[in-house]
């Protein structure tokens, strides 16, 4: 494994002053505010400003809310799926540089005891407030869509089996990836829904119908929209129409120039709508760091410009992106618009993690998360519940 090559940013602790940023354009659920102000009181974003309050100069730039991340499997070269305690907040910390102030922890295929250990040891740091839950994405997949999963430890969706992850998250489990059309899998996403888990159809070969059959069951999520699973025929249409078409689905686009043609990206914004995207990382270890090998649960992966693959067969293996680089791609090369993308990469999220009241938006008495982005969409500057993670001024 290479060498960690240095945190970019720099931290600093929470002031005891409250702090005003001033002259940017400020992004809200109302539109966008040219030479507005946030206001940040403690940890929370308040509605006035005290008179000994700190006044930090943004001009020019952007100041948007902080981003949350439904799928991620780990950073700076740390993985979710089997690194320490101490890992995983490396691999926490390497996102929170790069913007993510919200993050679910993504697993990924393995043997079922060992999720449950996996289980185990996130929801402690969920109940730390260190990450907002975890997501299994496997081992309930297709072995036709497997992408990078290990085929000998895929089993069909047993709603025991999936009852007993989620009961050894120990109420963190946030959402489960499965492929509905296996053995057990609508009733397994009924399980889900009633415990109050998203089910997530994905890694699925369903057809349409199948697809349909889910989405009324109670799946919720489109796990990384168009990638592992069949693509759109003129007489299968497949599950990415069934899954853009219903309105209760929301849709997660990994937004790296690898896992999706810009075009593909402009359709699911035009059919979901803007109020049914998730920008996700789907981060493996590599995010934040550099190339070289890395393993994803058990299989070896290649890390090369970038561009995450597994060493036997080439298949993509998550990504290395960052939230902040999903932010900057949409803007510059897809044009989509700010607001939009504000609402893909932090509002939208925070609803499906029913997290809305306090993440996803600049508004009085949530959490003081933010993200100061310069004219160019380069991040300048992350603040997590009043403390600057990366200093606008310092950096």
């Amino acid at each position: 494994m290479a060498t960690h090559p240095g945190a970019r940013g720099t931290a600093r602790p929470a002031t005891t002053h409250p702090q005003v940023l001033t002259g940017g354009r400020v992004v809200l659920p109302t539109g966008t505010v040219t030479d507005g102000r946030v206001i940040v009181e403690g940890t929370r974003i308040a509605a006035a400003a005290p008179e000994n309050s700190q006044v930090i100069d943004v001009t020019g730039h952007y100041v948007v809310p902080g981003f949350v991340d439904i799928h991620n499997h780990g950073g700076g070269g740390a993985s979710f799926t089997s690194g320490t305690v101490e890992e995983v907040l490396k691999g926490i910390r390497t996102h929170r540089l790069h913007g993510t102030t919200t993050l679910v922890a993504s697993t990924v295929t393995g043997d079922m005891d060992f999720l449950a250990q996996r289980a185990g040891l996130l929801s402690e740091l969920a109940e730390q407030g260190d990450i907002a839950g975890i997501h299994f994405e496997g081992p309930f997949i297709s072995p036709c869509r497997k992408g990078a999963h290990s085929e000998a430890l895929l089993r069909d969706p047993d709603p025991a089996e999936v009852r007993k992850l989620i009961d050894a998250a120990r109420g963190r489990a946030k959402m489960v990836t499965l492929a509905t059309e296996l053995p057990g899998g609508i009733d397994s996403v009924r399980l889900l829904a009633e415990h109050g888990v998203i089910a997530a159809a994905g890694h699925t070969d369903a057809t349409y119908e199948q697809t349909v059959a889910a989405i009324e069951a109670g799946a919720t999520v489109a796990t990384h929209l168009f990638n592992a699973m069949p693509q759109i025929g003129h007489r299968a249409p497949g599950p990415i129409t069934a899954l853009l078409e219903d309105e209760r689905v929301t849709v997660e686009l990994i937004n790296d120039g690898t896992h999706l043609h810009p075009a593909s990206l402009q359709l699911a914004f035009h059919h979901a709508g803007a109020d049914r995207v998730a920008f996700i990382t789907d981060a493996m270890d590599a995010a934040g760091f550099v190339d070289g090998r890395y393993m994803l649960g058990p299989l070896e992966v290649e890390v090369s410009d970038g561009v995450a693959r597994l060493v036997e067969g080439g298949s993509i293996a998550g990504s290395t992106l960052t939230m902040d680089r999903a932010f900057k791609r949409a803007v510059t090369v897809d044009r989509l618009p700010v607001p939009d993308v504000v609402a893909a990469i932090s509002a939208n999220p925070a609803k499906l993690l029913g997290m809305y009241d306090t993440v996803g938006s600049l508004e009085p008495g949530k959490d003081a998360d933010l993200v100061v982005l310069d004219e160019h969409f380069d991040l300048k500057g992350v603040m997590r519940r009043g403390e600057w993670v990366v200093d606008p001024q310092l950096g």
